[in-house]
């Protein structure tokens, strides 16, 4: 017989919604962790309780509460801290801030670009966008456009779409008085957390305006990447596509 989670009590969780038979009781506790994580029962940076607790919330083992946060810890959703517990994975943090940008310097830190930003407006989302968005027509979508430069040498140019109805009050002054990561700003201000982003990489060529955004020769040979970033219940909620100059750079990538 499929092991099961104990009948609810009054203080129990909520009910997992029904599913294959032969889900792993590890993996329904996986379930409840991220439904909480949604919920915003545990906020970015904050620590989850501990495994003891958990499992006596659960009313499972311990074993089976600790292959649950490995996995989220794995998909970068918690973070172990020896000898502190577990923590809600955030962007603000030095080590994950810029997990989703690979581009990386031929030499010297990865970190370290100062930010423009040229625009942030809201108008209709064109036809392509909200279908990545899962928008419906006519809708509107916050853009955003910035460079990312170093040393003074501009080397990524974003166009980024947002949905409009999750960002209500982002402007560029609000962008720019920020010290953190984007990222670290949509957790602590809007609410929305990137917990997983998906890509497409081709090269293109500088056209005229961003030939001179990007201080380049028109023509010159830039990478272009999409990135689709989710939210929990995989959720689409940012459209990034950014033009990366690979003079100095390249993209870095860990495949496992």
């Amino acid at each position: 017989m499929p092991a099961a989670l104990p009948p609810d009590l009054p203080d129990a969780e909520p009910a997992l919604p029904a599913g294959p038979a032969f889900s792993p009781l590890y993996q329904q506790i996986k379930a409840l962790l991220v439904r909480s994580l949604q919920s915003g029962d545990w906020k970015p940076g904050e620590a989850i309780p501990s495994e003891v607790e958990l499992a006596a919330r659960y009313r499972v083992s311990q074993g089976t509460v600790r292959k649950a946060i490995d996995e989220l810890a794995t998909e970068n959703l918690l973070v172990r801290r020896q000898g502190k517990g577990t923590f809600v994975a955030t962007h603000a943090e030095e080590n994950t801030q810029y997990r989703f940008l690979r581009l990386t310097p031929d030499a010297g830190p990865a970190s370290g670009m100062a930010r423009r930003f040229l625009d942030c407006k809201r108008m209709r989302a064109p036809q392509d966008v909200a279908k990545a968005l899962g928008l419906k027509a006519g809708e509107s979508a916050l853009l955003v456009r910035r460079t990312l430069s170093r040393n003074g040498q501009p080397v990524v140019l974003d166009e980024i779409w947002l949905p409009s109805g999750l960002f209500k009050g982002l402007t560029a002054e609000r962008l720019s008085q920020y010290a953190g990561p984007m990222y670290g700003l949509f957790e602590t201000d809007f609410g929305v957390r990137m917990i997983r982003a998906e890509e497409k990489i081709r090269a293109v060529a500088a056209d005229a305006s961003t030939a001179e955004l990007m201080q380049v020769p028109m023509a010159s040979p830039l990478l272009s990447v999409e990135r689709l970033s989710h939210t929990y219940g995989d959720k689409p909620v940012e459209l990034r596509r950014g033009l990366y100059n690979t003079l100095a750079h390249y993209y870095r990538n860990e495949l496992q």
